[in-house]
């Protein structure tokens, strides 16, 4: 596996070994050994999340509170998404900076968020079927998120705006500043 830092410390862009031949392609999407000696850092999922989306829906920024945080591991089965982290750590020299890559069926690519950031993606193919992994349980009373059109943020989500399909719960999300009272 191939490990690419984002200027999002913590945030990954992982590049799996794919084995093609002529019945297809293998690839080890996860191992924990490996991941921990290649990155240092020690994780234990205990969740998977999977989504299907058609072209312009967004979903996020996303997170979890308190001990309820969650690392995700994300990564797409078919189809593309731009994918988005956005550091909500204080103490943190890239605080409210976000980090965005292309995660596509075709590239395998995955994409690390650490615990200590909102996470959200927007499909921009024609359908996308999304997987994740967390390190902790969803817990509905510590989720929370972020205003996806933030103007502090400034995210790019490479879809006009009045082309997204967006849920209520997303479009009334609070604006960076106020979330950040709830982290």
């Amino acid at each position: 596996m191939k490990i690419m830092h984002t200027h999002l410390e913590g945030c990954l862009l992982i590049e799996p070994k794919v084995i093609y031949d002529d019945r297809g392609y293998f690839m080890e999407s996860f191992n924990e050994r490996q991941f921990h000696n290649e990155t240092g850092i020690d994780v234990h999922f205990v969740q998977d999340n999977r989504s299907y989306s058609t072209k312009g829906v967004l979903r996020g920024l996303h997170y979890q509170t308190g001990e309820f945080a969650q690392a995700k591991l994300v990564s797409v089965l078919d189809g593309e998404i731009l994918d988005v982290a956005v550091d909500i750590r204080p103490e943190s020299k890239t605080y409210g900076q976000y980090s965005s890559v292309i995660l596509s069926g075709d590239n395998k690519r995955q994409f690390f968020i650490p615990r200590g950031f909102a996470h959200g993606f927007v499909v921009v193919s024609d359908t996308a079927t999304v997987f994740y992994k967390c390190d902790n349980y969803y817990n509905k009373e510590h989720e929370t998120g972020i205003l996806f059109s933030d103007q502090m943020l400034n995210i790019n989500w490479q879809i006009p705006v009045e082309q997204l399909i967006i849920s209520e719960k997303d479009k009334n999300q609070p604006e960076f500043s106020k979330a950040l009272k709830i982290w």
